[in-house]
């Protein structure tokens, strides 16, 4: 067998994986990486105005964005539509009662986010513990 057969033989089963992997119907998450998102709905508790929430994936593996009164920053891991998130860090400015607390309830929410589900311009993060999902809206692609 010449070295191009044998070649042949192990690189057409891995084209045909590749291939099924990029059939229409197949499900795969909208590549996250550089797009940046706004909090819309906190699990069914809607968000306060003019306090924005954000949530974005500068990089591969890592996620960064406003928690409402304070800038976070962390690791996240995605296998097709499971995300889980690392150990947050942020910095830790004074908010007012109010925003602190959506602030907590962002935080522990994405510490529990378990499936992320990416429908245009919309990202519904589903968390355990709550009915509803996190509902975002893309503000960068």
């Amino acid at each position: 067998m010449s070295h191009t057969t044998r070649l042949a033989w192990i690189v057409a089963p891995a084209l045909l994986v590749l291939n099924a992997c990029a059939l229409p119907g197949a499900s795969a998450p909208a590549p996250l990486v550089g797009s940046e998102w706004l909090l819309e709905d906190l699990g069914g508790r809607g968000v306060l105005d003019r306090v924005q929430a954000t949530l974005a994936f500068p990089e591969a593996g890592r996620v960064a964005g406003n928690s409402s009164c304070n800038r976070f920053f962390g690791s996240y891991t995605l296998m097709q539509d499971k995300v889980a998130f690392g150990q947050l860090g942020g910095t830790r400015m004074a908010c007012p009662p109010a925003v602190g607390d959506q602030e907590a309830r962002y935080l522990d929410a994405l510490q529990k986010a378990q499936r992320l589900e990416v429908q245009g311009k919309t990202m519904l993060m589903h968390v355990q513990g709550l009915d509803k999902p996190l509902r975002f809206t893309r503000t960068q692609p």
